[in-house]
């Protein structure tokens, strides 16, 4: 084992044995932490090139982990002697705190301390995997001020559910203050240093669009733990509760913080594609093989077909709920036959943002079916749950009667972006073939491909998990 190696084993070692004694104070929690640590920088470390990375393959371990034994093993003793398979659900409820405590005390320190021993340590290519050398030149200016300017973006967003629940005066109240005008200033400079944070952590690690709002989404639902389960009761000098009640009641907030991560992505990924294009990228040697405006049209043309498929496969789920006639109403309708055709207009204008927002993101039908599902799972907090009721004149309501509700749809929107995300792979595929028997645009499109050993996997895993999870354990 080299020096490195011993170094960051014996440091996971240690801090999962402080987070595993933090999480539960017993020999029992020292002993899992401690387990935990080996495991991690066993499996997990070797990906792990920066803080960032560390991060996110450390809260997909803590999830995994919290899966795997509070949820998994200890929910098997009551289906054992009879009791009915809603147990399972009902000891995740339970046991919601040590989710939180596994994220917090494991996933985070044992990610940040591999990926800034990451940063200590020169990596030169092994195994074939690119070194870090390859990955885009850090920048600190550059990640506060695009992090910042795109956290201000998503505050903004957020802080439209804020007043409508009048939680400004819970930010007001942090500093003393019972001012509306003070709360709001205090969330925006949050915002914007969340979005500072952003910056610092992923970006060597963002890419796309797509996966930038990947990206996003993890950071808003891991801050969603951080700051209003735990951070925002330590300000106001109460004990954090982490109780799947209390995760219940600040179900608005949750939505409020998924939300915010997606624009923040979203506009991180374009205002770094303006800086990268102002400052660093100018090479008028190498042209591409098609103009912006070609690029563009054949992925809106790509995304509408791909969504053809998702969408027929979402409408097996509307016809089973009897949703149909629901989306007709949003054309003034009640036939069923007219909401199947308006659900495939609106599938098809999603399915052109996915073409958008995803090329080039999935080379393979595994990350493919991935960035499907996330997509998915962010149209649901985005589209069923603000979007739709908005179109019928109702007001957005996040609560988790609500998401009871449209638990069903979410099924749904996970089908819808599986299917669009295969059927778009296959037709860019064919297009990516025959741009790499050119030996003039064989090597410029391979600049686009997605190295391997990214946090990907990680962010996927832990997106999805606590994405499809929480809308279950807390409704």
């Amino acid at each position: 084992m080299s020096r490195a190696a011993t170094i960051a084993a014996a440091s996971s070692l240690i801090v999962g044995c402080l987070g595993g004694a933090a999480a539960d104070l017993s020999v029992m929690g020292v002993l899992l932490g401690a387990l935990y640590g080996l495991l991690f920088a066993l499996l997990a470390a070797p990906q792990v090139e920066s803080p960032g990375s560390g991060l996110l393959w450390g809260l997909g371990f803590a999830l995994l982990l919290w899966l795997a034994f509070p949820a998994g093993l200890l929910a098997m003793e009551p289906a054992t002697h009879g009791m009915p398979h809603m147990a399972m659900l009902d000891t995740a409820r339970a046991h919601f705190h040590d989710l939180v405590a596994y994220l917090l005390y494991l996933g985070v320190p044992l990610g940040l301390t591999k990926g800034l021993l990451a940063l200590a340590v020169t990596r030169v290519p092994e195994h074939g995997r690119p070194a870090m050398a390859n990955r885009p030149r850090a920048s600190l200016a550059h990640a506060l001020f695009v992090g910042g300017l795109a956290g201000l973006v998503g505050g903004w967003a957020f802080g439209r559910w804020m007043a409508q629940v009048n939680f400004y005066l819970v930010v007001a109240g942090l500093v003393g203050s019972d001012s509306g005008a003070v709360g709001i200033a205090l969330h925006y400079l949050i915002a914007a240093a969340i979005g500072a944070s952003f910056g610092l952590l992923f970006q060597r690690d963002v890419r796309g669009y797509g996966s930038c709002m990947g990206w996003g989404m993890a950071y808003g639902l891991f801050w969603w733990f951080l700051g209003p389960l735990t951070l925002l009761p330590l300000l106001q000098h109460r004990t954090p509760i982490w109780t799947y009640q209390q995760g219940s009641a600040l179900f608005g907030s949750l939505v409020g913080h998924i939300v915010y991560g997606l624009l923040l992505g979203l506009t991180y990924a374009s205002v770094d594609r303006l800086w990268v294009g102002f400052f660093f990228d100018s090479d008028p040697l190498n042209r591409e093989a098609e103009g912006p405006g070609t690029r563009t049209l054949r992925s809106l043309g790509r995304g509408a077909a791909a969504s053809l498929a998702g969408g027929l496969l979402f409408s097996l789920v509307m016809v089973a709920t009897g949703e149909l006639p629901k989306v007709a109403a949003l054309v003034g309708g009640s036939s069923a036959v007219l909401g199947f055709f308006v659900h495939l207009g609106i599938s098809a204008l999603i399915g052109m943002t996915y073409g958008l927002l995803f090329r080039r993101e999935a080379p393979t039908y595994a990350p493919a079916v991935v960035w499907g599902l996330v997509y998915g799972l962010a149209w649901w907090f985005v589209g069923d749950l603000t979007l739709f009721p908005l179109l019928l004149g109702h007001p957005a309501v996040w609560t988790v009667a609500v998401a009871d509700v449209e638990l069903p749809s979410l099924v749904g929107h996970l089908l819808y972006g599986a299917g669009t995300a295969i059927t778009f792979l296959l037709l860019e595929r064919h297009q990516d073939a025959w741009l790499r028997l050119d030996p003039r645009f064989a090597a410029h499109e391979e600049r686009f491909r997605r190295p391997e050993g990214t946090a990907a996997p990680a962010l996927g895993f832990f997106v999805l998990g606590v994405g499809v999870l929480l809308p279950m354990v807390l409704a």
